[in-house]
């Protein structure tokens, strides 16, 4: 079966319901603080996706019984100290940054050497960023000269607290201190630029000694040394990350109406929809609920006549971090000249991502000005494509596939778009529910 699709023709007029796959960032949390969990705990929804089943491995190889029944998973936790390690034990985070940062906090009391390891993507990207933090705790690192994987850990069974200072504004990186100072004696003091708030979120839905003051620019979190567990049963809610390329797809699409079922609107990951209102999209919120600590809404979208260009505030940047690359297809149909800025982070991910929107919007015909760190992006609200264009040696950035599929069902052309296998990492049914979309 070929590893690519062709798209030869826009997407046509839809109304629909849809629901898409579990949130992936709770979803590896569940499966980490299920693991050392004291007892049973159970998840509905969890994604079942190459990153999600790698932390399942990952906790495996501790030690720990995990079931997968008729529409749930099950995790038999063995509490706080219960993963048990083996000398020059090798685990493998794949393309999953998220789990391979988080896991070296999980893992800070570990009394054996451990190699990390990952694939190609996540071999390139930088780990001192979170090892130095990790070490103050009283954990020896060892890394390659550029920083990256594979890396060893020993760990220490006298974790000491520690203040860091986050400045980066990595929801992983604060959380793998977050998850070290569950092991550490004392007191751990964090200053946190403000990001992605899952782990502290689901710490205090367990009741664990967290405390979180939130400051305009940044948060203030005391966290203490857990002693237990209580399990952790979940409904995943619907990644927004996932979302936002149907929520692109339907802005651009003509006379078109989606409504997507039970999404985490945590306001750390809103941005995308911020700055889409911004522009004059037609979106809105409806059934919204709390669950565990997280907002939970339908969104429903509608397609959009005029585009307004933005110029982007930076404060918005991390909570649309994952969202940029089709952000950026909708400042192509904008009618004026775009501006994002402060997006430095964007080429520290699965792929040159900043390099990679720019390169699409090129290939689409739209001027754009890409810097390290900003773009800016003249728009064309009546762009037509009638080219054929091809998208590949991506680094299988799953991102990248996405929004080019959305671009080619979005403006047409004749599209080639290599490495689908890519979604697998964390959005296997992309393509079916573009398929349901298709549907008359």
């Amino acid at each position: 079966m070929p590893n690519h699709i062709i798209i030869k023709k826009k997407i046509p007029t839809y109304k629909k319901k849809i629901f898409v796959s579990g949130d992936k960032s709770i979803s590896i949390r569940w499966v980490l603080f299920a693991s050392i969990a004291s007892g049973v705990s159970k998840a509905q929804n969890l994604l079942i996706s190459e990153d999600v089943l790698a932390a399942i491995n990952i906790v495996k190889k501790f030690g720990i019984k995990v079931v997968q029944r008729k529409g749930f998973f099950v995790i038999f936790g063995k509490g706080i100290n219960g993963y048990k390690y083996k000398q020059n034990m090798t685990i493998n985070a794949g393309n999953s940054a998220t789990l391979g940062r988080l896991i070296l906090g999980l893992i800070i009391n570990c009394n054996k050497t451990i190699k990390l390891i990952g694939d190609k993507s996540l071999s390139k990207r930088d780990f001192k960023r979170v090892t130095s933090p990790l070490s103050k705790f009283g954990a020896k690192f060892k890394l390659q000269k550029n920083f990256s994987l594979p890396l060893t850990i020993q760990g220490s069974k006298k974790i000491k607290s520690i203040e860091y200072n986050e400045k980066r504004g990595s929801a992983q990186c604060k959380s793998a201190v977050m998850l070290a100072a569950m092991r550490a004696s004392g007191t751990t003091f964090i200053k946190a630029k403000k990001s992605r708030n899952h782990t502290e979120k689901m710490m205090k839905n367990l009741n664990l000694p967290i405390k979180v003051i939130e400051r305009k620019n940044h948060d203030l979190i005391k966290i203490r040394k857990v002693k237990k567990i209580k399990v952790i049963n979940y409904t995943i809610p619907s990644d927004i990350s996932s979302s936002a390329f149907f929520i692109v797809l339907t802005a651009l699409s003509n006379n078109s109406e989606l409504v997507i079922k039970n999404v985490n609107i945590n306001p750390s990951r809103v941005g995308i929809i911020t700055i889409l209102k911004k522009m004059g999209i037609n979106i809105s919120f409806q059934n919204k609920k709390i669950y565990k600590g997280e907002r939970i809404a339908d969104i429903k979208i509608k397609s959009s006549g005029s585009i307004k260009p933005i110029n982007c505030p930076s404060r918005l940047n991390a909570s649309a971090i994952d969202e940029f690359l089709v952000i950026f297809l909708v400042a192509a149909k904008a009618n004026g000249i775009s501006y994002f800025k402060g997006l430095a982070e964007l080429d520290k991910k699965e792929s040159p991502r900043l390099k990679w929107g720019s390169k699409i919007l090129s290939e689409m015909g739209i001027k754009n000005i890409a810097t390290k760190d900003s773009i800016k992006i003249f728009g064309n609200p009546s762009l037509k494509i009638n080219k054929k264009i091809t998208i590949k040696n991506y680094l299988k950035d799953h991102r990248v596939f996405m929004t080019s599929v959305v671009a080619a069902l979005s403006f047409g052309g004749l599209w080639k778009i290599h490495d689908s296998k890519a979604i697998r990492t964390s959005f296997p049914d992309f393509l079916n529910v573009i398929s349901e979309l298709k549907k008359q």
